[in-house]
């Protein structure tokens, strides 16, 4: 298989735009071959810089998914009240013109590469209900309004982010996977969609505050007939520079096999083998499989910024290799 990068995670020039040096990343993963595609963080505009740069420097091979989590969080921390899932009619109002925006950048990337170049849009159940209140009726009342959008050959798929729970603190605390599961069910068969739900490793675990709880998830989405993919971002029980439990996409943890790997991540490569073994043939070539990863210290090189991604990818096609 061939796998989706979230390159803006490992990118130098996320938090400051620095074109040069976006370009010799980008040059870095083109060079990659079992690279599908990015994982392209929305935040407003197809580009949150330059629009024209984007499309002029991608691969023309390169397929898309786009996530909607930076720009949501961006617009919770101005409104608490933000979401496709919110109950306040002003913040769901507002989450479904970000996702109009979200729609028409993808229409823009089609049409400047001339093809078909999205596969799928993942969109996250906000807002944090701890902060707002945010409920399965006022995502369906979303969703349907969404379907009735051209999205250009997109899919939309939900990106579960770990669920308000009261054993622990959250990170995200939108809504729970059961309701986003039941909502989905009922648009699917209602109005004969196509959603899905994509598992974050790293959200669930977050969730869970465990591995196996991942696997959970895994296995409860797979159940109903609606796992359209997985992503890996690792995370860590323990004092690192990534946080305890915390949601910053660390790397996967270094083994004999690879070069370059976070210390303490949970996100072993027994695990990525155990997730992806869950998946089982509901992973298919349509799939979106792939890793997000960030980076420390935040002003890294080059090299460890591609090198973390080379080495994860590593481990994910070995697990392929051997069920061949």
């Amino acid at each position: 298989m061939n796998y989706f990068v979230g390159s803006y995670a490992t990118s130098p020039a996320w938090e400051q735009w620095d074109a040069e040096a976006e370009h010799a990343y980008f040059s870095q993963l083109k060079a990659l071959k079992n690279v599908q595609g990015l994982e392209h963080p929305f935040t407003g505009s197809l580009h949150p810089h330059d629009d024209d740069w984007f499309i002029a420097n991608v691969s023309p091979d390169w397929q898309f998914v786009f996530t909607c989590v930076p720009g949501t969080m961006g617009a919770l921390g101005k409104n608490p009240r933000f979401g496709i899932a919110s109950d306040d009619e002003a913040g769901r109002q507002d989450a479904l013109a970000f996702m109009q925006k979200a729609c028409g950048a993808i229409g823009k990337l089609n049409k400047g590469l001339g093809r078909k170049a999205v596969k799928a849009i993942e969109i996250q159940t906000a807002p944090d209900r701890s902060k707002a209140e945010g409920s399965a009726k006022s995502l369906q009342a979303s969703l349907e309004t969404m379907l009735s959008w051209d999205w250009h050959g997109a899919d939309i798929v939900i990106e579960h982010c770990d669920a308000l729970v009261p054993e622990h603190e959250h990170a995200k605390g939108f809504l729970s996977l059961d309701d986003e599961i039941a909502v989905l069910n009922e648009l699917n068969a209602s109005k004969n969609a196509n959603l899905g739900l994509l598992i974050n490793w790293g959200r669930s675990a977050i969730e869970s505050m465990s591995t196996e709880g991942v696997l959970t998830h895994i296995k409860h989405v797979k159940a109903h007939g609606l796992l359209k993919g997985l992503m890996f971002s690792g995370v860590t029980d323990q004092e690192s520079p990534y946080g305890i439990w915390k949601d910053t996409h660390m790397p996967a943890s270094k083994n004999s096999t690879v070069e370059f790997g976070a210390e303490h991540s949970l996100l072993t490569e027994e695990e990525i083998h155990r997730s992806l073994a869950a998946c089982g043939d509901a992973l298919t070539e349509n799939s979106i499989v792939g890793i997000k990863l960030g980076i420390r210290p935040k002003d890294a090189p080059l090299e460890p910024r591609v090198g973390y991604n080379q080495s994860a990818l590593a481990m994910i096609d070995r697990f392929f290799e051997e069920v061949a």
